[in-house]
């Protein structure tokens, strides 16, 4: 235990309970192993639409809700549309009641890095993706004319504002990709892995009896991904699939209706998400882009046997080694259909376990973020 107390400020972008998707699971176990370390977290939680969660209090020294503003028109102005609303004069005078370090979660919760008042301040900025390539990408597969307008607009937005990251004394990148990006804009990038809920390899030997893709269906990329599966590759697999997420697409729903070997489980929690990784032959998990770090494989490798990727997905990720790769519909069908009947062995297992004890490891990237605190203390 450290001989004297130390505080961080987390500002995040939402209530980080239930750690339900990607960007919120990054932030509430990052707490967690923070917390568990010693550490007396004060979160800032900007809300809209999840509810105060008590479950919070038991890991955070303080809590505090802010209301984001999303009443404002989305297409005016030259911020950000998730940096403007999020933007309350209450968080910076919560901010300034003390001279602890502060942790930004995204350029979404860095409206107030710029101000003066906080020049002294260190701060560090948690980058979840390359915010406008996110967005740029979000926009090619949309098809609603206003939202596609919408991502590239906002896309331009976030890159003029990537600046603001020079305020920052410290940029801690997702994923080895991120780091490149930044490395080569800012000074003092940190690569700092996910942080994630899972502490030891529970994936099942054996043989499971399906395949299966999950995701947020109602983020457009995952929609994408599953229409692309379902309509390429299975479509043609005699073989039971199966796609698991919240929110899909009146468009997915009627696609996949016309096969009798796909099922939809559109109604799902955390855990029964996680049962279905565990219980599945096959996880599979294309994405059409590369930034950031899909906290869903990292998930489906902990939980789940053989995993089916696509480039983007494990690219400069070090997690290619535990995958098979397949980039075309054919290969995927061709891989699905001979690891359909391959056991999923201990050997397997082992691979999974070395790998992770010294790779995306919660308390050794607590320890990263807690060596940058006491160089903070110590100047």
């Amino acid at each position: 235990m450290p001989a004297f107390d130390k505080h961080i400020h987390v500002i995040s972008f939402d209530v980080p309970f239930p750690p339900s998707y990607g960007g919120v699971i990054d932030v509430f176990y990052k707490i967690k192993a923070l917390s568990e370390m010693g550490i007396k977290v004060h979160l800032h939680c900007y809300q809209y639409g999840r509810r105060e969660a008590q479950e919070l209090n038991a890991i955070c020294a303080s809590v505090n809700y802010y209301k984001r503003e999303r009443f404002s028109n989305p297409y005016f102005g030259s911020k950000p549309y998730i940096v403007r609303t999020r933007n309350t004069r209450r968080l910076l005078h919560n901010l300034l009641l003390d001279n602890f370090p502060i942790l930004f979660e995204g350029l979404h919760s860095c409206c107030h890095i710029a101000n003066p008042a906080l020049e002294k301040r260190y701060k560090m900025v948690r980058m979840h993706n390359i915010e406008h390539h996110y967005y740029t990408n979000l926009a090619k597969v949309e098809r609603n004319f206003a939202k596609k307008y919408f991502f590239n607009l906002e896309s331009l937005r976030l890159s003029n504002f990537e600046f603001t990251l020079n305020h920052a004394n410290c940029i801690l990148a997702i994923s080895p990709n991120d780091k490149s990006y930044f490395d080569a804009k800012f000074k003092n990038v940190i690569y700092l892995p996910a942080f994630h809920p899972n502490k030891n390899v529970v994936a099942i030997s054996g043989k499971g009896s399906y395949v299966l893709y999950h995701g947020n269906l109602g983020v457009g990329e995952n929609n994408e991904a599953a229409l692309y599966l379902v309509n390429e590759v299975f479509s043609k697999l005699n073989l039971p699939c199966v796609i698991a997420g919240n929110n899909p697409s009146i468009i997915l729903k009627q696609q996949i209706r016309k096969y009798g070997n796909i099922t939809l489980y559109d109604n799902t929690t955390i855990e029964s998400v996680h049962h279905l990784i565990n219980e599945a032959q096959i996880n599979i998990l294309p994405t059409f882009q590369a930034t950031g770090i899909k906290l869903k494989l990292i998930n489906a490798l902990f939980l789940g046997r053989h995993c089916v990727v696509n480039s983007p997905m494990v690219a400069n990720t070090g997690l290619q080694g535990l995958c098979h790769l397949a980039n075309t519909a054919d290969s995927m069908a061709q891989t699905i259909t001979q690891l359909f009947e391959k056991e999923f062995s201990s050997q397997d297992i082992s691979q999974r376990i070395e790998f992770f004890q010294s790779n995306f490891n919660n308390s050794s990237s607590a320890l990263q973020i807690d060596a940058l605190i006491e160089s903070r203390i110590e100047r």
